[in-house]
C-alpha cells in the first residue's frame, strides 16, 4: 500500500526583473519517514557567481539530508543534526570555489533550510531569506532577519524614521550574517521544534517576496487559507509582479501545508 502523502508543497521561482537568476529552491518528500524538507538559497557576487553559489547551497543541502532520510533506519537525532553540517559544507564548498576563482572572488549565499519531522519543524537560517507561519488568520515571521532591517525598524519604534524611511532605506538589506566561506557571525537554529499542524500554513522566501509587506502577505495567505499549496504560492507571485517594481529582485516561494489525514 502507498503511504499517503504527509505535506502539500509548492515551490515557485521567477527572474524578477534581474539578468540573472541568483535563487535556488529545491524540496523533498519522504512519504514513508513521514518528513520532508524546504531549502531556498540566495546567491549574490554577480552573474557567474551568485548562482553557482546558491547552487552549491542547495547541493550540499540535500546531500547532508537526503543521505539522512533515505535511510532505511532513520536516526531523527542524526537528521536534526544534519541541518548545520549542511551548512557548514556549503560554507566549505563556497570557500574552495572562491579560492579556485581568485582574483577577490567573494559569491555568497543565504541558508533557510526547513526540516519537517511529522507535525515538527525544524529549521536552519543564515541571511535574510524569511520563514513564515500563518496561523489562526495571523501572519508572523519566524527565523531571525541577519540584514540591517530589524535595526532600521527599531527607529521607527523610536520615533527616528518613518515607515516609509525605514522601508526605502538604503542600508535595508545589508545582510550581517551569510555563507561565504568564512566565518558565519549568526546562525538562527533552535534546538526544540516548532509544533504546526493542518490549519497552519508555512511560506518561505528569498527577500524578493517582501517587495510585499508583511500586511499584504497576510491579505493574500488569508484570503486563500483553504486553497492548495500551489494556488497560494501562485497568488502570492500575482500579487508581487502586480507590484510592477522595476528592479523586482529574484522571487523564490515555498508554501508548506499538513495534508489533512
Amino acid at each position: 500500500m502507498l503511504a499517503t502523502p504527509a505535506y502539500d508543497v509548492a515551490l515557485i521561482l521567477n527572474q524578477g526583473q534581474r539578468d540573472t537568476q541568483e535563487d535556488a529552491i529545491a524540496a523533498r518528500m519522504f512519504d514513508a519517514a513521514d518528513a520532508g524538507y524546504v531549502v531556498i538559497a540566495d546567491g549574490m557576487g554577480g552573474h557567474e557567481a551568485g548562482e553557482v553559489a546558491s547552487g552549491l547551497v542547495v547541493a550540499a543541502w540535500r546531500e547532508a539530508l537526503d543521505a539522512e532520510l533515505e535511510s532505511d533506519t532513520l536516526s531523527e537525532r542524526a537528521a536534526i543534526d544534519a541541518l548545520p553540517l549542511a551548512a557548514m559544507q556549503a560554507n566549505a564548498l563556497i570557500s574552495n570555489r572562491n579560492e579556485e576563482q581568485g582574483d577577490g572572488c567573494n559569491m555568497g549565499s543565504t541558508l533557510l533550510g526547513t526540516l519537517l519531522l511529522g507535525q515538527r519543524l525544524f529549521w536552519i537560517s543564515i541571511g535574510d531569506s524569511p520563514l513564515y507561519l500563518f496561523r489562526d488568520g495571523a501572519l508572523m515571521q519566524i527565523n531571525e532577519d541577519h540584514s540591517m532591517a530589524p535595526m532600521i525598524d527599531a527607529q521607527v519604534a523610536d520615533g527616528t524614521l518613518t515607515e516609509a524611511q525605514a522601508r526605502s532605506h538604503p542600508d535595508r538589506n545589508q545582510l550581517t550574517s551569510v555563507i561565504m566561506g568564512g566565518a558565519i557571525p549568526k546562525v538562527d537554529c533552535p534546538e526544540d521544534p516548532m509544533a504546526v499542524t493542518a490549519a497552519d500554513i508555512l511560506i518561505l522566501g528569498s527577500d524578493g517576496l517582501q517587495t510585499l509587506t508583511d500586511d499584504e502577505l497576510q491579505a493574500v495567505v488569508g484570503s486563500h487559507a483553504q486553497a492548495l499549496a500551489q494556488e497560494i504560492a501562485e497568488a502570492l507571485q500575482q500579487a508581487v509582479l502586480a507590484k510592477n517594481n522595476p528592479d523586482q529582485d529574484n522571487l523564490s516561494i515555498a508554501v508548506v501545508k499538513l495534508a489533512k489525514q
